[in-house]
C-alpha cells in the first residue's frame, strides 16, 4: 500500500483547475495568471472559451495565437492586384495601465519592425497595483503599436498589429 501522506498536494491538479475557472465565471474575470517556482498558469477566457496553459515559467510555445483579421486600406487606383496583408492583433487581455517598458529608464519591450515570437513580452497592463506581462500570442513583425504609454486600456482593445508573413 503506497503512502499518499508524503505527497505534496499539487496547486495545478484538475480539481484546483475548475476551482479557478469557477472563480473566473463568478466572478466575471477574463484571465488568471499565477506562478509558483518554475509551474505557471494561464486561465484566459474570451466569448465562451475558457484555454488553459500549465507551462513552466521560462519561455515556452505558447497554446493558440489570436485570429488574424484583415486590416483595413483604402482604395487605390495605383495598385489594384495588390490585396491587404492579413495581421494578428495583439489584444488587451484586462483593463488596466499599458506599460512599453519594464521601468521608466527601461529599454521598450518591443517597437514597429520589431520581430515577435509566442512567448515574446511586448507590454504590461497595470491592474489593481499588478503589473500582468503580456506576450505576443503569435509570430510575425510588429507593423503598428496602437497604444500610448501610460494610457488606460480596456478588455480586449488592440494594442498591436503584427504581420505574421514577414
Amino acid at each position: 500500500m503506497a503512502d499518499d501522506s508524503s505527497k505534496t498536494p499539487d496547486p495545478f491538479d484538475v480539481k484546483t483547475i475548475k476551482y479557478l475557472v469557477g472563480l473566473m465565471s463568478q466572478h466575471d474575470l477574463s484571465e488568471i495568471d499565477l506562478r509558483e517556482g518554475d509551474l505557471r498558469i494561464r486561465l484566459r477566457r474570451g466569448g465562451r472559451d475558457v484555454v488553459v496553459t500549465t507551462t513552466p515559467a521560462a519561455p515556452t510555445v505558447a497554446s493558440a495565437a489570436p485570429a488574424a483579421a484583415p486590416a483595413p486600406t483604402p482604395p487605390s487606383s495605383h495598385e489594384p492586384e495588390k490585396a491587404a496583408k492579413p495581421l494578428a492583433l495583439i489584444r488587451s487581455p484586462t483593463p488596466g495601465t499599458f506599460y512599453t517598458a519594464p521601468s521608466p529608464d527601461a529599454e521598450p519591450f518591443v517597437r514597429v519592425g520589431a520581430r515577435v515570437a509566442p512567448t515574446t513580452v511586448v507590454c504590461t497592463i497595470e491592474a489593481m497595483k499588478i503589473f500582468n506581462e503580456i506576450t505576443a500570442d503569435c509570430t510575425g513583425v510588429i507593423t503598428e503599436i496602437l497604444v500610448e504609454n501610460q494610457q488606460p486600456v480596456e478588455y480586449g482593445q488592440v494594442l498591436f498589429k503584427v504581420d505574421p508573413t514577414a
